[in-house]
């Protein structure tokens, strides 16, 4: 009598694409990170560092935030950008070398470090910046302390030896939250430029820092969890808040209701790249349920449920114009509802009076 033997991690099929997709961003990486390294002796299987990114993602890990603020322009514009991150010197700062400065003098001691820095950077253009302005933060409920110490290893390992920076933890918000202003002119002589790709480079950088100090958190891009839509600027949102129509809103309804009136609506190419995009991505995750329930392990088999729940829980794919579509044919479905109800109350209203002239 032959006995059955379950299928063990080795028959996951070597053929299958890297679960790495589905984490990847359009832009170009500076360097490949740790869960985008196959196994060589084993193509298309989970690496320890792939599976526990994977299940940090389908268990809804706190996503971090990296944020470039703005830019410095000026020393005027940069002692009030520094008077603003210390609430005038009531909050203590952090510099690069560990000092700390504290009260209003330590934020003229503070002030006039960086005013003599920015008066040797000669090389400068005249539109160019004196400082980047960062916020990393975490969603509300997280340990302050955590953040601000993993903030600190992430500037040291980001800017450290290189870069002039400055650091203060904010706790006035329900997010805690740390703001991070980085000298552009490097010591090598070299100016910060960063980029796309560089700041998610950084966020998985400080989820990494806050790993290591018992925090969960994750720097996955929206796609990842289902969302096509972009973040709408902060501007744009504030407008949103005074009950003032943005002017980038205004322009895409017109867009919209121009094809609505001609017929002929169309859909963006880059439309048909998003959803098919979004397809791909939750294949790729439904592929990985399905070869970790092959292998016969409790653990895989938890794991492939928690994966396909992720995926059933991923919100329908929407791009802005479909949010614009959708509102627009509400719009138009509660006027024809007031119409029809305004029709039969008048209906009403005639049976009414017919009645009493009986």
């Amino acid at each position: 009598m032959s006995r059955r033997s379950s299928p063990r991690p080795a028959d996951l099929a070597p053929e299958l694409p890297p679960i790495s997709y589905v984490w990847e961003t359009p832009n170009r990486r500076p360097r490949r990170a740790e869960w985008d390294i196959p196994d060589p002796a084993a193509p298309g299987r989970l690496t320890p560092a792939m599976r526990a990114k994977l299940e940090r993602v389908v268990r809804r890990a706190p996503e971090v935030m990296v944020k470039i603020t703005g830019r410095t322009k000026d020393v005027a514009h940069l002692r009030s950008h520094l008077a603003y991150i210390t609430r005038n010197g009531e909050l203590d700062a952090e510099t690069e070398q560990g000092a700390m400065m504290t009260g209003r003098a330590g934020l003229k001691d503070l002030q006039q470090q960086w005013e003599d820095d920015a008066g040797l950077d000669d090389k400068r253009r005249r539109d160019g910046s004196l400082s980047i302005n960062i916020i990393l933060s975490m969603p509300a409920g997280t340990d302050a302390v955590a953040v601000k110490d993993s903030a600190r290893a992430f500037a040291i390992e980001t800017f450290g030896g290189n870069h002039d920076y400055v650091f203060v933890q904010h706790l006035d918000d329900k997010h805690p939250h740390v703001h991070l202003t980085v000298r552009s002119l490097g010591h090598d002589g070299k100016r910060l430029n960063p980029r796309k790709a560089d700041l998610q480079v950084w966020r998985e950088r400080f989820a990494g820092e806050l790993r290591l100090r018992g925090i969960a958190a994750e720097a996955t891009p929206r796609r990842t969890r289902g969302r096509v839509r972009k973040a709408d600027r902060g501007a744009v949102l504030a407008l949103r808040k005074r009950k003032i129509a943005p002017e980038v809103d205004r322009l895409a309804r017109e867009e919209v209701l121009r094809e609505v009136r001609g017929g002929k609506p169309t859909e963006r190419p880059w439309d048909a790249r998003i959803r098919s995009r979004q397809d791909a991505i939750r294949q790729r995750y439904l592929d990985y349920a399905a070869e970790l329930q092959r292998s016969g392990t409790a653990r895989d088999d938890a794991l492939a449920r928690q994966i396909r729940q992720f995926v059933n829980d991923m919100p329908t794919v929407e791009t802005r114009r479909d949010a614009l579509n959708n509102e627009l044919s509400e719009l138009a479905n509660t006027r024809r509802r007031d119409a029809e109800q305004s029709v039969n109350a008048d209906q009403r209203g005639d049976t009414r009076g017919d009645e009493r002239s009986k």
